[in-house]
C-alpha cells in the first residue's frame, strides 16, 4: 500500500497515476474536520487563490509542461479541460466543479482508498508522499523538519477578490483579451490617470491585516497589490494594472490602467480581480475596489486575503526525482516541494508518482531530463543555492540554453523583432523538451 498525504493538485495526480499503474494507495486528508486559513470544503483540488492554469501558448513554459503532462496522461489537466471556462490564451476552470471531477475520480478508482485523518507522524514502513502544500499544519510541518534535520522556510501568499458578473457596470467595462489574442474573454475596467491616482492613494493608505511573523518575506511572483503600490505608483501600471494591448472601444486607445477580471465559475456569474491579490481588511477591500471603473456596486462572492506559506529548503532534502535524502520511502511534491503554481503542484505529484513506482518495483531512480520543463524544475529543486533558495515557477529559464546557430536570432529580429525571437525559442525548446521526454519514457518502458 503507498500512502499519499494531502489530497491538493499535487496528491491527488500522484494517487491516480499510481493507481492506474496498477498500485493500492490510500490517501489521507484532514479536510473538513481539520481545516486551513485558505480553504472552504473537503474536496481533492481545492483551487483557493487562482482559478487559472496559466498560459496555453505552446511556445511559453506553462505550454510545454502541459504537454508534458498530457503525454502522461495527467488527470488533473483532463478534469480541467472538462471544466475549463473562458480565458482568452489561459486554462482557466470552475473551481468547484474542477474539484469535483477530481474527487468523483479518485472516490470511484477500485485501487484507492479515501481516508480523513489528520497524520503528523506518518509511519515510513510503506512509501509515502507527503504533499501537503503549503498550509501543511503545524504538527506535521515539525515532524517534517526533525526527520529531515533541516528548518523549513516559509513566505506569505494571498489572494484575490473575486465579485458578482451581474454587479459589473459593463457601460463603463468591455469585454476583450489582450492584443485580441484568444477570445474576448476578459472584462476590462479602465482607468484614466486621475482614477488610477485616486486608486493608488486609497490603496497605501487603507488598513492592512496584520502579519503574525513580520520577518516573514512576501512570495514575490505574487506580491498584495498594495505591497506592489509601495513600491512606487506606476508600479500596477507595469504590473497587474498595465493597459497594453487592451483598446477601450470608447476611445479606440489604451487606457492609461486597468484591472482585468477572469471568469471563475462555467456559469459565468463569478468573476476575479485578476493580479489583485491583497492584504487590506475586508471592509477597506469594499473602499478601495469600489474606486475602480465599472465596479461601483461590485457585489463580493470572496474577498482577497492573506497566509503563511511552508515550503523544505528543496537543495538540501530532496533529490531530482523528490525523494528526500537519507530518508527511504518518503517523497515530498507540491508546494511545500519548493514549487509555486497549481500547474507546477500538479506536475510535481506526477513526477512524485513515477518515482515511487519504479521504487516499488525494484528499479533504480530515472530523473526527467533536464531538457523538459518538468525536469528542469525538479533539476532546479535539488540543484539550487540553498542560502537564497525560494519557490519558482515553471520558466524557460530554468531549461538548459539551445545549441549556438539552432536559430538565427539576427534574421528573426529582422523579420518580427523580439517577439518573434521569444516565440522561435519557445519552439525550439517545446521540440527539444518533448523529443526528450519521448526518450525517457520508452527508456523506462524497456525495464520490466
Amino acid at each position: 500500500m503507498i500512502h499519499i498525504i494531502g489530497a491538493g493538485l499535487a496528491g491527488s495526480e500522484a494517487a491516480w497515476q499510481l493507481a492506474t499503474r496498477g498500485h493500492a494507495v490510500r490517501i489521507s486528508e484532514m479536510r473538513p474536520k481539520w481545516t486551513t486559513p485558505a480553504h472552504t470544503t473537503a474536496h481533492a483540488a481545492e483551487m483557493v487563490c487562482s482559478n487559472s492554469f496559466k498560459s496555453d501558448d505552446p511556445a511559453s513554459a506553462t505550454g510545454i509542461l502541459k504537454a508534458e503532462m498530457r503525454r502522461m496522461d495527467s488527470l488533473i489537466l483532463r478534469c480541467a479541460e472538462a471544466t475549463r471556462v473562458p480565458a482568452g490564451n489561459s486554462l482557466a476552470v470552475d473551481r468547484e466543479a474542477f474539484s469535483n471531477s477530481v474527487t468523483e475520480a479518485l472516490r470511484n478508482h477500485p485501487n484507492i482508498t479515501w481516508t480523513e485523518a489528520h497524520v503528523t507522524t506518518p509511519d515510513l514502513e510503506n512509501p509515502t508522499i507527503l504533499a501537503t502544500g503549503p498550509l501543511t499544519s503545524e504538527a506535521l510541518a515539525d515532524w517534517l523538519s526533525g526527520v529531515t534535520g533541516r528548518n523549513r522556510l516559509h513566505f506569505y501568499d494571498a489572494i484575490a477578490p473575486i465579485v458578482e458578473r451581474d454587479s459589473i457596470d459593463m457601460e463603463i467595462a468591455w469585454m476583450a483579451a489582450r492584443y485580441d489574442k484568444g477570445g474576448a474573454d476578459f472584462i476590462n475596467c479602465p482607468l484614466d490617470k486621475e482614477q488610477y491616482e485616486r486608486f493608488v492613494d486609497a490603496l497605501i493608505s487603507a488598513e492592512r491585516t496584520p502579519l503574525h511573523d513580520v520577518d516573514t518575506p512576501y512570495f514575490e511572483a505574487c506580491l498584495p497589490l498594495e505591497v506592489m503600490a509601495d513600491r512606487g505608483r506606476e508600479t500596477l501600471r507595469h504590473g497587474p494594472m498595465k493597459p497594453v494591448g487592451l483598446d477601450d472601444p470608447k476611445t479606440g486607445r489604451w487606457p492609461h490602467a486597468v484591472v482585468q477580471l477572469r471568469q471563475d465559475t462555467i456559469a459565468g456569474e463569478h468573476f476575479n480581480l485578476v493580479g489583485c491579490q491583497t492584504r487590506l481588511k475586508w471592509g477597506a477591500q469594499k473602499d478601495v475596489f469600489k474606486l475602480i471603473p465599472g465596479l461601483a456596486n461590485a457585489e463580493f462572492v470572496r474577498f482577497g486575503s492573506i497566509h503563511r506559506n511552508t515550503y523544505v529548503q528543496a537543495p538540501s532534502v530532496l533529490d531530482a526525482t523528490l525523494a528526500v535524502k537519507f530518508v527511504p520511502n518518503l517523497w515530498v511534491a507540491g508546494q511545500i516541494s519548493g514549487v509555486e503554481g497549481y500547474l507546477e503542484s500538479a506536475a510535481g505529484g506526477l513526477a512524485a508518482a513515477f518515482a515511487v513506482d519504479r521504487a516499488v518495483r525494484g528499479l533504480p531512480p530515472l530523473p526527467f531530463p533536464p531538457v523538459t520543463l518538468l525536469g528542469g524544475l525538479l533539476h532546479y529543486l535539488a540543484h539550487a543555492s540553498c542560502k537564497d533558495f525560494g519557490p519558482t515557477n515553471a520558466m524557460l529559464g530554468l531549461l538548459p540554453p539551445l545549441p549556438e546557430g539552432d536559430l538565427d536570432i539576427r534574421g528573426l529580429k529582422r523579420a518580427g523583432g523580439t517577439r518573434a525571437v521569444r516565440t522561435a525559442k519557445g519552439d525550439a525548446h517545446r521540440r527539444r523538451a518533448l523529443a526528450a521526454l519521448e526518450a525517457h519514457l520508452r527508456s523506462a518502458e524497456s525495464h520490466p
